[in-house]
């Protein structure tokens, strides 16, 4: 046994090789697959939809805020996987209880990498964490400089609707609107506050408004009725992974970022 610690700064002793591994994170659970850690992946949610096959080779436990606790001990797991945001820190103590867990707590990419790293050593991928985190830093030194020249825009990044809410500040969301140069209009708000759409002209009235793909499934319609009060907004229907989804889906997401650019530099 070895002694680590999580990102909350618990610590605890887990298997010097753990083999049955259980993430109840999708972002994660995408993250172990490119760590090469799929063979040692048992259990999953059912929002954990990359790699698309696990949903036919591994077992689901439930989703990120619900979890089927018989189920996870049944698989018999060394080591489990979590999140402090997508997953309820009430799930701890039953957790335990079944197998050393770890949770992670992440707001910038610094927070991904040193993520990165912590899960390469805990789960011996020293190598293959080194050699990820090493493309993720090419990318974003690549993106810094292909984003100095663009215009810093004024922002809404909805998550839900009716109530309607959107990223305020301490997310990784709003870092990542902040390395765009997307001025969050709501970053004087915490977390995932409500808002009132009839006041957003006063409260920044935003250029762009983004509307997540996930987790809420927003239509034409979300779009018109928060543009009817604004001013000059056009609307984003954004990938909610690519601004939302830490670890290895960073590889992708520089990319996108450049492409939603793009498209926007016609707009404007």
């Amino acid at each position: 046994m070895k002694i680590i610690k999580d990102q909350l700064g618990r610590e605890f002793s887990v298997s010097k090789n753990p083999k049955r591994i259980i993430s109840l994170v999708p972002s994660q659970t995408e993250l172990l697959c490119d760590l090469n850690l799929e063979n040692e992946l048992i259990g999953i949610t059912k929002f954990c939809v990359h790699p698309y096959h696990l949903k036919s080779t591994k077992t689901i436990v439930g989703g990120t805020k619900k979890v089927d606790f018989d189920k996870i001990k049944a698989l018999n797991p060394d080591f489990i996987l979590c999140n402090k945001e997508e997953n309820t820190y009430d799930f701890l103590p039953e957790l335990e209880k079944i197998a050393p867990t770890y949770f992670s707590d992440i707001t910038t990419i610094e927070d991904s990498i040193n993520f990165i790293f912590s899960l390469g050593t805990v789960l011996n991928r020293r190598t293959e964490s080194k050699n990820l985190v090493e493309k993720i830093n090419f990318k974003l030194t690549d993106f810094k400089e292909f984003i100095k020249t663009k215009p810093t825009r004024k922002v809404a990044y909805f998550i839900w609707a009716k109530p309607w809410m959107v990223a305020g500040n301490d997310t990784y969301i709003n870092q990542m609107l902040e390395l765009n140069k997307f001025e969050n209009i709501y970053q004087n708000m915490s977390r995932y506050p409500k808002v009132e759409i009839n006041k957003i002209r006063y409260e920044g009235d935003p250029e762009i408004i983004i509307l997540s793909s996930e987790p809420f499934p927003f239509k034409d319609e979300h779009a018109m009725e928060i543009a009817s009060y604004t001013n000059r907004s056009i609307t984003v229907f954004g990938d909610g992974e690519m601004f939302s989804w830490y670890g290895s889906r960073l590889l992708l997401a520089f990319d996108y970022f450049k492409a939603m650019h793009e498209k926007l530099d016609n707009h404007f």
